[in-house]
């Protein structure tokens, strides 16, 4: 799948190679794709490139050689918002040289600006929103032949469960794989934009995420990713009475899949089941992400997060009582709207007592059609700035720190392929706490679980040296 990074230049786009699947593509026209913000967007990516595959697409990493520019958005942090616009701004002066390119917008910021991203970006020619993906085809279709511009906005798409082929357009399957098991959410937090551009919750039935992973598997992958906006209330709504605990002992059920992991889940809705599956089931994961948002009382009930501070801490200590050897990793927010400068110091006293192992932080920002972006309180862009400094500064610390405690350890290593960040024949994977090994190896270990010893610790990740096999 052809998925840029956020920071990608232009400039540096158009020299890249384009996919191998390119070589053996001799008709059709070409797709550039560009995803922005999290791992679910690129999974909805993966089922569009495989809907226009079969229409006989190719994908091109060259924008200006594209038939087709296709931009998954993000809308819930103003940051990818603001990416977007800025892609999508450069976008003009090469339909002005190429006119009969289609440029298509979809997911959360096109189901929120809806006929607007069309009157704002003239050169748009389609937008389709959220529950739209699965016509993303049939209407291109119709652009192809009609000069009509389209917005598509629907309010649910009958195929969103339907399984994904395994390859998404690519020569072969990747070692780890997204899998969506549900979308929406039902938690309404008043900072959040998820509910109004990705609806209410619902799940996929089991059956299908099952048939969808022994594909995967089928097709050489060996670790699934999990995906939700709250992966944790997996079941509600459904037929069949399954909840994730009991989602997750099926999937671990499959032969030839090595590992499981998934994201993201609520700290109100994780269960006493789901802590017995991190501990007893040995494909799952030792690593759980779980957003705390804020170490204050009176700025989570403010949030609508549904928990205190002391119940958060509470499920920590539950979780390393089980599984004592589990890394955490979390989402803070800095500058909601009321917070004090005592509010802050109780964000920065949590961190030092759970001592993540990651943490990715953010300032707030409003989101339109929020509670929150009609909250009295707001806090200085500058203040923000600076508590979001001080908060990541002791992180940094923290994080070292705990890299640095892997060094002389042994861990099982699930290998990836080439290590992007090291040359001379390093292989690259992550341990079972979903931190990235770096190793000398061969290409032959791709998919396969090795053992490594630990050499060395970077802030992002480890070096190691590969043991014989057992």
């Amino acid at each position: 799948m052809c998925v840029k990074p956020e920071n990608s230049h232009l400039s540096r786009i158009q020299e890249a190679p384009d996919p191998p699947l390119n070589r053996r593509c001799s008709s059709g026209f070409q797709v550039y794709v560009q995803t922005f913000g999290c791992q679910m967007n690129e999974y909805d990516s993966r089922r569009v490139i495989v809907s226009l595959a079969s229409r006989g697409a190719c994908l091109t990493n060259r924008l200006h050689r594209a038939d087709v520019i296709f931009l998954n958005t993000c809308c819930v942090r103003e940051k990818a918002e603001q990416k977007a616009f800025s892609f999508l701004g450069r976008l003009r002066h090469l339909k002005m040289r190429n006119p009969a390119v289609k440029i298509i917008v979809a997911g959360c910021l096109a189901q929120q600006m809806g006929d607007l991203l069309l009157t704002r970006f003239e050169h748009v020619d389609l937008v389709v929103g959220t529950q739209g993906f699965s016509t993303v085809g049939r209407l291109l279709d119709e652009l192809r032949h009609s000069p009509v511009k389209i917005a598509h906005l629907p309010e649910s798409d009958p195929e969103w469960d339907i399984p994904c082929p395994p390859s998404g357009g690519t020569p072969e399957c990747p070692v780890s794989a997204s899998v969506t098991i549900m979308q929406g959410c039902d938690n309404f937090c008043t900072y959040c934009i998820v509910p109004y551009v990705r609806g209410r919750e619902k799940s996929r039935p089991s059956r299908l995420i099952l048939e969808e992973i022994q594909g995967l598997v089928d097709s050489g992958t060996r670790e699934v990713v999990l995906l939700g906006q709250n992966v944790n209330s997996y079941g509600r709504g459904l037929d069949e009475q399954t909840d994730f605990a009991q989602l997750l002992r099926r999937i671990h059920a499959i032969p030839g899949l090595l590992r499981i992991r998934f994201t993201t889940s609520h700290p109100k809705d994780l269960t006493d089941a789901l802590i017995r599956s991190l501990a007893q089931l040995p494909k799952l994961a030792k690593h759980l992400h779980l957003p705390f948002q804020a170490g204050s009382d009176k700025v989570l009930e403010r949030m609508g997060r549904g928990y205190t501070a002391g119940e958060y801490l509470e499920k920590i200590q539950n979780l390393r009582e089980a599984c004592p050897d589990i890394a955490l990793s979390a989402d803070v927010m800095v500058g909601f709207p009321g917070e004090t400068d005592e509010d802050f110091q109780a964000t920065l006293r949590l961190m030092e007592t759970v001592r993540f192992d990651t943490l990715f932080s953010f300032r707030y920002s409003d989101r339109p059609g929020t509670k929150s972006s009609q909250f009295p309180g707001k806090v200085d862009e500058d203040v923000k700035a600076k508590r979001l400094r001080e908060l990541q500064a002791v992180q940094e610390l923290i994080t070292l720190e705990k890299q640095r405690a892997e060094q002389g350890k042994v861990r099982e290593v699930l290998v990836e392929g080439p290590s992007k960040a090291a040359s001379n024949g390093q292989m690259s994977g992550r341990t079972m706490q979903n931190r990235i090994v770096n190793f000398q190896g061969s290409a032959g270990l791709r998919g396969k679980t090795v053992h490594v010893r630990i050499v060395s610790a970077f802030s992002h990740s480890l070096r190691g040296e590969l043991l014989p096999s057992q």
